[in-house]
């Protein structure tokens, strides 16, 4: 009996050992912890269940999707990426035009009924670059208003349909509100990433930013664009809060009316104080509504180095899980994303809207839904900052003439963007 038990023991041991050998580690990185980090402590234990054998090793968190990018093109030359990284569904270009971003369509050719895991077309243009899916998208944002309905209720609103729908409307409560007594009554999200807020004003006259090469302020709708922002900041006398304490101070009801992607709906629910939370649709400059919006998000993308097959198909195993299924599911759960992953939306969360009302909003204006762009050429980074300086001059009071601004803007950003002739 002895004998037998060691011997027992003895294959336990190769066992395991076989086991260890056989597990392999990959690499992760992505943005936003705040958002982010309870949405991958969810994942991760369904993701376990089914893959004992890989290991995700997540690596530290890119404070933005322009850091992010800049990281990854930092390690590309210094030969150390990660297997996987997230990057902003407007970043992903650049990824693909250096040859860092790998195609899926080799690891997507070996799968069975790969539709059926809800990877519809409309999901899969979002990453596709030359006629190859290089990045399955994990998250789709559009910008929403939040409100807290007690402060609200100092300028005489009580009930959804009241909410603002225009931004004159919205100076308007901004006055309501600070003779109530409201010191900060409204923030509008200009520093958010990728200069999106801008890119959603000249969206909602369904004029894009960037047309090939060229950018577009210089037209009627950029000075809108500029004038808008000026008219809001200067008529709420709104305080340029950096984006993280501006967040912080609505969650804690020292603010309104937020303006601010749907994204951070989980957030602010999980850390907001005694009040009631509304979210409601996109202000527009006239009664109507927006005519568009940009799509906000992140995408899954491929950019391991390594040549072990093992190592490369356990980073596609974590890339499909995570932007389909439960995986998807958990981003609406956890955050305010909608996961653009039909399965998920249609099935997994039949319900999940009707129980969860203000993640609801961004879902209502999908018919919206325009794309988020980027800046061509090797110099999209540097516009990007060109622009944020800009608006923050705005917030500050640097700049008061909206036309001057309009041509400074447009020459200093043009001129580092490719020539179109």
């Amino acid at each position: 009996m002895k004998t037998t038990l060691t011997a027992m023991a003895a294959v336990l041991a190769l066992s395991t050992a076989a086991f260890a050998e056989d597990k392999v580690t990959i690499e992760f990185a992505y943005p936003y912890s705040h958002l982010f980090d309870v949405t991958y402590e969810k994942i991760l234990p369904k993701f376990y269940a089914q893959h004992p054998n890989i290991e995700v090793k997540m690596r530290a968190t890119y404070e933005s999707y322009e850091d992010g990018t800049n990281t990854i093109l930092r390690e590309a030359v210094a030969g150390n990426l990660p297997d996987v990284t997230m990057q902003g569904l407007n970043r992903q270009a650049i990824l693909v035009e250096k040859g860092i971003a790998k195609s899926l369509e080799p690891f997507i050719a070996k799968e069975a009924d790969f539709a059926k895991d809800g990877y519809h077309k409309a999901m899969l243009d979002l990453g596709t670059f030359g006629g190859q899916v290089h990045g399955l998208p994990f998250s789709v944002s559009l910008p929403v208003g939040y409100y807290n309905m007690e402060v609200m209720e100092k300028a005489g609103i009580t009930d959804v349909s009241q909410l603002p729908k225009t931004w004159d409307e919205v100076v308007e409560v901004c006055g309501k509100l600070r003779e109530a007594g409201v010191k900060n009554p409204m923030f509008w999200g200009w520093n958010i990433t990728g200069n999106w807020f801008l890119q959603a004003l000249m969206w909602s006259q369904d004029k894009p930013t960037v047309e090939g090469a060229d950018f577009t302020l210089d037209e009627p709708e950029g000075l809108t664009a500029l004038n808008t922002m000026n008219d809001l900041f200067d008529g709420c006398e709104m305080q340029n809060l950096e984006w993280k304490a501006a967040l912080a101070s609505f969650a804690s009801g020292e603010i309104g009316m937020m303006y601010w992607s749907t994204s951070a709906v989980g957030a602010v629910e999980r850390s907001m104080g005694d009040f009631t939370l509304m979210t409601n649709e996109y202000p527009g400059l006239v009664e109507g509504g927006p005519k568009g919006l940009p799509a906000g998000g992140n995408s899954a993308m491929l950019v391991s180095a390594s040549d072990d097959p093992a190592v490369l198909d356990a980073a596609w195993k974590w890339l499909k899980f995570i932007t389909s299924g439960e995986g998807a599911a958990d981003v609406a759960r956890t955050t305010g994303y909608m996961p653009p992953n039909q399965a998920a939306n249609e099935i997994i969360l039949k319900d999940f809207y009707d129980q969860n009302p203000a993640k609801a909003t961004a879902v209502r204006q999908l018919p919206l839904l325009r794309e988020w762009q980027a800046y061509p050429g090797d110099n999209g980074l540097a516009a990007t900052q060109v622009i944020y300086d800009a608006l923050e001059g705005i917030v500050t009071g640097e700049y008061d003439d909206m036309e001057e601004l309009q041509e400074e803007l447009t020459e200093e950003v043009q001129d580092l963007l490719p020539s179109s002739s």
